[in-house]
């Protein structure tokens, strides 16, 4: 490692490194950061605590984290080639003649190893590997947590407690000769399970029944029940101190006896080696790109669809938030898709912020300001806006229809939808989609796997088993949401990654969108009108062409080509809209390449005849009319029993129901009324003239502290390193007439070696404290803990437990024979 006296702290290991390497560390760690520490000593503090260790352990991969393992349950420190044999095996990792897998990791193992170095998770030379105190708590085992590689407790661990006569009938029994004393006797054991032939020769005496109980503890968990009255098979294993006692029903393998049965193998099943990504299907590259742009013009038609029908105000808002389930059922219904998929189209247009809540006291989604901004760009870069808030956002809709932790209803829009993994898996998945050749489409399994292999702790967290096969964990069920959602967006073409996918996630929108051009074709000016009554639009038409023929005509079928229907009551749509009979005349002709149909122009003269004959306003609300026979008829019919009609002169009735109700029941009786305002004009209603106030998308939820720039990067190396320099400084005593005795001032280096000394021997200190308000002090302390740059300790002056900051103690001494006062 560049030095030639071996580093004996971990800040030590972190003052040898370059400038370089410090930065990468805290590039990999940002949380050491917050704040920039001090010194090097008070980055190290900060690198062991609790929290910030199980964030580095969560972002290691497998095979880096077998490593950590491996070192928690070997002695510390651990040689190289100790480390080395608990990964491969006994006989695999020295010389000739290893197996494939035993190469596999010795060729492996530099690597892991250099990445826990720079994490700061390991450190020492390859003669001494030293594993972080805090994560050989996380990851060695103990009766509360297991280990993750299934080992069980040391012998001397699992004896510690053990009367000294009980020690004795162990080693009896095991065929040793007595001790003196406990220590001894328990080295002897440990010896006896260590040494491979007798060892050997041991189990050979074991009855078959006793093996059997070996073989189903071997892998773990090493613990078993007993009864009082063991078995005989246990009890010979008992006699030997091949199962050693955690309670009175409980026992124990010790970590020597099964490693031996393991071959000395810490890990049943060592990966050093990603799962490889296997290919589902091989397509043409030009192919798989025209699909996934049809489907990113199918999804642009979508969104918009969405827009169009949220555009005089969309549904009310649950007071918990959210969309009700059966909005979200009629919405599906609208844009003909399925409720998961008419979710996704929700959450990625509120994502994108073009949907927002319009903050009114009647509280409704409508779309935003910025959802008109949007439909005015070219369709390719209406797609990387939508690509790229996907992307980007952490909230994940597959998990609408689910519950929360308290078993309540996840909704579409609503709270707690925000997960921080979101956008990293999926920029992982895309990314290995892309380590494929162009048109290749991975099997989604083997992307799992990958997945799990390259963060295992994300699915149980230290300590925990893996997830089983399937997609139970987060970030699986994450991945097998972004496969189906790319597809659906376009990112993705019959399974694989499209050119100008690769372009957006390797060189941005702009190279994206050039990409995509070329495969979207031209909007349309133009229709083909039929005499059914239908008009036949053969590819995407030109915006203010769509917008006017989405009023006049209502929408049949979608495809390729896109199929409209004239109804009656989508022509007095159009006469509600402010459009006289003569602008559709005109409108159709300068649009339609093919003659306009005598029925179509037939059905807009009679619905214009008759549109406004009748006129509704608010009495109640009233019907009037110059044609009192159009009024009688209207109250025979039976229909109109609901509304509650009266006569209130020859040409007027008035009804119950309001203005709404009334015009809606009487389209639906086949009259075409128009509203009028109190001063008795025609209401025009225009579309799209509701919109929210000016909103901002949704921020999304960090997964933890922003990774640092270049810069910042580069003043916080320098602060520490000037920080250290000043802590490391020898300052000399001015003052001529120092008391004799009095307490050395110490380094922040020494302050934390001399606590964690006590702390670890149980043994009091002598220490200078300043505390908030400047009042120094000195008291006598047995340190207890030191963790987060804080020592905890029972105070012998003050005769409590408290708790000190690091920072404020000034100087540190081990207690003399006459302590002070």
């Amino acid at each position: 490692m560049g030095t030639t006296t071996p580093p004996r702290t971990l800040a030590e290991a972190l003052r040898a490194r370059g400038d370089e390497s410090l930065a990468g560390l805290l590039r990999a760690r940002p949380d050491l950061l917050s704040p920039v520490p001090n010194d090097i000593t008070q980055l190290a503090t900060r690198a062991g605590t609790r929290a910030s260790v199980v964030r580095a352990l969560e972002h290691l991969d497998r095979f880096a984290l077998q490593t950590a393992e491996a070192l928690a349950v070997a002695p510390d420190p651990a040689p190289y080639d100790t480390l080395l044999a608990l990964l491969t095996g006994d006989g695999q990792g020295d010389g000739d003649g290893r197996d494939d897998a035993g190469a596999a990791i010795t060729a492996a193992l530099p690597g892991a190893l250099t990445t826990l170095r720079e994490q700061a998770l390991v450190w020492g030379e390859d003669t001494g590997l030293h594993l972080v105190r805090t994560a050989r708590e996380l990851l060695a085992p103990s009766p509360q947590h297991p280990s993750p590689t299934g080992l069980g407790p040391t012998v001397a661990e699992a004896t510690a407690g053990m009367s000294p006569g009980r020690l004795q009938e162990i080693l009896a029994a095991a065929g040793l000769p007595a001790t003196h004393d406990p220590v001894s006797a328990v080295a002897a054991l440990a010896g006896l399970f260590t040494d491979r032939t007798r060892m050997a020769e041991l189990l050979d005496t074991a009855p078959v029944e006793a093996l059997s109980v070996l073989d189903r503890l071997v892998w773990g968990p090493p613990y078993g029940e007993v009864t009082p009255n063991p078995a005989p098979p246990v009890q010979w294993l008992r006699d030997r101190g091949l199962l050693l006692p955690v309670s009175t029903r409980t026992v124990v393998l010790p970590r020597e006896a099964a490693l031996h049965l393991r071959a000395g193998r810490a890990h049943r099943v060592p990966e050093p080696v990603p799962p490889a990504l296997v290919a589902a299907a091989e397509r043409d590259p030009q192919a798989v790109d025209r699909a996934a742009a049809g489907q990113g013009f199918m999804a642009l038609s979508t969104v918009e669809d969405l827009l169009k029908l949220w555009n005089d105000g969309g549904p009310a808002i649950l007071r918990a938030g959210g969309l009700s389930v059966r909005e979200l059922r009629r919405t599906a219904g609208s844009l003909d898709v399925s409720e998961p998929v008419a979710a996704f189209w929700i959450e990625l247009a509120y994502a994108a912020g073009l949907l927002a809540s319009d903050g009114q006291t009647d509280e409704r989604y409508a779309p935003t300001p910025a959802s008109d901004e949007w439909l005015d760009l070219p369709a390719q870069d209406r797609w990387t806006h939508l690509a790229t808030a996907w992307l980007a956002a952490t909230r994940t809709a597959g998990l609408i229809g689910g519950q929360d932790a308290k078993g309540r209803a996840l909704s579409a829009l609503g709270p707690d939808l925000d997960r921080s993994a979101a956008p990293e898996v999926r920029r992982r998945v895309l990314a290995l989609f892309a380590l494929l050749p162009p048109g290749t489409a991975p099997d989604p399994q083997t992307v799992l796997a990958r997945l799990r292999w390259e963060r295992p702790l994300r699915t149980s967290g230290p300590g925990g088993p893996a997830a089983p096969g399937g997609a139970s964990d987060l970030r699986s069920r994450i991945a097998l949401w972004t496969v189906d959602e790319a597809e659906l967006l376009g990112i993705t073409g019959r399974g694989a990654l499209s050119s100008q996918a690769r372009a957006l996630l390797d060189e941005g929108p702009d190279e994206a969108a050039a990409r995509l051009a070329p495969l979207i074709p031209e909007p349309l000016d133009h229709v083909l009108l039929q005499a059914d009554l239908t008009a036949v639009a053969p590819g995407p038409l030109e915006r203010p062409l769509a917008e006017m023929l989405s009023v006049l005509a209502d929408v049949e079928s979608k495809g390729g080509a896109t199929v409209y229907r004239f109804t009656p009551g989508s022509v007095r749509r159009a006469l509600d809209a402010g459009r006289a009979a003569t602008d559709l005349h005109a409108f159709l002709a300068t649009h339609s390449r093919t003659p306009v149909p005598q029925p179509l122009t037939y059905l807009i003269d009679d619905v214009a005849r008759r549109h406004g004959h009748l006129r509704i306003g608010a009495a109640s609300a009233y019907v009037r009319c110059d044609d009192e026979a159009v009024l009688n008829e209207i109250l025979a019919d039976k229909r109109s029993a609901t509304l509650r009609l009266r006569r209130l002169a020859p040409t007027v009735l008035a009804a119950q129901a309001d203005p709404g109700s009334l015009l809606e029941g009487l389209r639906e009786m086949g009259y075409a009324p128009a509203a009028e305002s109190a001063e008795g004009d025609v209401l025009i209603t225009r579309a799209g003239a509701r919109r929210t106030p000016p909103r901002t998308p949704p921020v999304p939820v960090p997964e933890g502290p922003p990774v640092p720039d270049t810069t910042l990067l580069t003043a916080a190396v320098r602060a520490v390193r000037a920080g250290d320099s000043a802590a490391r400084a020898v300052h000399k005593d001015t003052s001529e007439t120092a008391a004799a005795g009095s307490l050395p001032r110490t380094t922040p280096a020494e302050t934390l070696a001399t606590v964690q000394a006590a702390a670890m021997t149980g043994s009091a200190v002598w220490i200078g404290y300043v505390n908030a308000e400047g009042a120094a002090s000195q008291r006598v302390i047995a340190p207890v803990k030191v963790e987060g740059g804080f020592v905890t300790a029972y105070d012998h002056t003050a005769d409590e437990v408290r708790t000190y900051p690091l920072h404020r103690i000034t100087g540190v001494a081990e207690l003399a024979d006459e302590q002070p006062t």
